[in-house]
């Protein structure tokens, strides 16, 4: 239940302007995603999964992460994070460890090989970034839309929404 309503309650529909919003929103929502694992699928043979968690783990000081916290930065649920963790492990970009200052967490760290493969899979991504979203805005538009995109991560994030 958002918002207090609860089933009895007749909803409070969208008016044009917001229904116009919404239905750009859940365009790129739905496509943006698509279109950015298919390039780089294509440049580097990384799902975008796996580029969001190798390019999360490589952001750290010494490229190592707490799975449980990669899962929550890179927005997967352990089970599937498991599963793209395994496959870079098998490609060598990975090694997962028991947590030296507590054995209850696992450590991913990046190997060499899976460092280079971030380098390499980098350029084409940030190339179909710009592509897609910053080539077709202005400077002030693009500002607006950091603004906007930060109020609704906050609202999407807020612990109160979580069922």
């Amino acid at each position: 239940m958002l918002n207090g309503m609860n089933s009895n309650e007749s909803p409070q529909w969208l008016n044009p302007t917001e229904m116009d919003a919404w239905l750009s929103l859940w365009s790129i929502l739905e496509w943006l995603p698509d279109r950015l694992d298919n390039q780089i699928r294509k440049d580097s043979g990384l799902s975008l999964a796996e580029y969001s968690a190798l390019s999360q783990i490589s952001a750290t000081p010494d490229a190592t992460m707490r799975l449980s916290e990669l899962a929550k930065v890179a927005n997967m649920k352990l089970p599937h994070l498991s599963r793209v963790m395994t496959r870079m492990e098998d490609a060598g970009w990975v090694r997962r460890f028991p947590d030296p200052s507590n054995g209850r967490f696992t450590l991913a760290q990046l190997t060499d090989t899976g460092i280079e493969k971030v380098k390499e899979a980098a350029p084409g991504h940030v190339a179909a970034v710009r592509h897609y979203v910053f080539d077709n805005l202005t400077p002030d538009q693009t500002i607006a839309l950091g603004e906007v995109a930060q109020l609704i991560s906050t609202a999407v994030n807020a612990p109160h929404l979580h069922h």
